[in-house]
């Protein structure tokens, strides 16, 4: 072998190695846009989760209100009640045990 013959083997693995690092960069760039197209799905959902969330929040808060809002009237109306009975207390007694 001559040195013409280690150039041209230089030059053929030089040529394999240039081929085989594009096709990985190929293969890497693919795998990094599939991964970042997985990402995007994920952050989606993420997204759409806390919205709900948000809503039921939001639902949730009314009906506690209406539901606080309702024992407040019951208890005016127990306590009118319960003042109202003491008032005659001839007739009516209110005992508690």
């Amino acid at each position: 072998m001559d040195s013409d013959d280690f150039k041209k083997i230089e030059e053929m693995f030089k040529h394999h190695i240039d081929v085989v690092s594009e096709n990985f960069k190929h293969h890497v760039g693919i795998m990094s846009e599939d991964f970042q197209h997985k990402l995007d799905i994920v952050v989606e959902g993420h997204q759409m989760l806390a919205d709900k969330i948000d809503r039921v929040e939001t639902t949730l808060t009314a009906r506690l209100d209406r539901v606080e809002s309702k024992v407040d009237s019951v208890a005016a109306d127990l306590s009118a009640h319960r003042g109202d009975t003491e008032a005659h207390h001839g007739v009516y007694r209110v005992k508690e045990e």
